[in-house]
């Protein structure tokens, strides 16, 4: 009998453990939510719990991502090449990488945000994360990819997700570049040092949208296979 939970889940599927992993590495992203809102507050308590709370979610993550590169099967069992489902899991592992470098690095150095920025940041954050919970909406799909062989309305489907997950990261883009500029209207008035790692944060949190952009175009090259 297998007890492992991801050798049953590839008992099920082979996709199954792809796409719980997503999931967990959202999980992992949205904990950032209540993080900011801690920071913007200046609850040092609260932050540390919720970045504590992200740090065992991205251990989640990078677990199940050990364990499907260990029992993915065969590309002979699969019907789509077993290294562009690797690369996928590669690029889903660095959204919830990402969310646990942000937490720590703001926890670390108690950043806190100019009062100016402060609601910018947190339209920011929540754009990125929807670009992020679009690519596990997308990926939720890839069983019915396969059942239907990568043809007909499933795929039409897929693509008009993938579209809008595109859209979504042109937005977030967008909020980036408007947020960047406001920082640098206040920038003289603040340590140089805090800048510097503002700009670095800003910068990550844009790498939220772009990561999971990235794992759109890689189902996208599945789809066209």
């Amino acid at each position: 009998m297998v007890s492992n939970p991801i050798m049953q889940m590839f008992a099920r599927s082979p996709f199954g453990p792809i796409q719980e992993h997503i999931t967990k590495s959202q999980e992992c992203a949205r904990g950032l939510e209540p993080f900011f809102l801690a920071v913007v507050e200046q609850d040092w308590d609260s932050a540390e719990k919720a970045q504590h709370k992200i740090a065992i979610l991205e251990g989640e993550a990078d677990s199940m991502k050990r364990e499907i590169r260990l029992h993915l099967p065969s590309s002979i069992f699969l019907p789509v090449p077993r290294t562009d489902l690797l690369e996928l899991v590669r690029m889903q592992d660095k959204i919830a990488n990402k969310a646990k470098d942000i937490a720590g690095l703001m926890l670390g150095r108690k950043m806190t945000f100019p009062e100016v920025l402060r609601t910018e940041m947190v339209e920011f954050l929540g754009l990125a994360l929807k670009t992020s919970e679009q690519a596990v909406t997308a990926m939720q799909e890839l069983d019915e990819l396969v059942t239907s062989g990568f043809r007909g309305r499933e795929v039409d489907l897929v693509e008009r997700l993938i579209n809008e997950l595109d859209d979504l990261e042109h937005n977030t883009d967008e909020q980036e570049r408007k947020v960047r500029g406001i920082l640098f209207e206040v920038e003289d008035d603040l340590n140089p040092i805090d800048v510097m790692f503002l700009y670095r944060i800003i910068d990550w949190v844009g790498d939220l949208a772009n990561r999971a952009q990235q794992v759109g175009s890689r189902l996208q090259i599945l789809v066209a296979r």
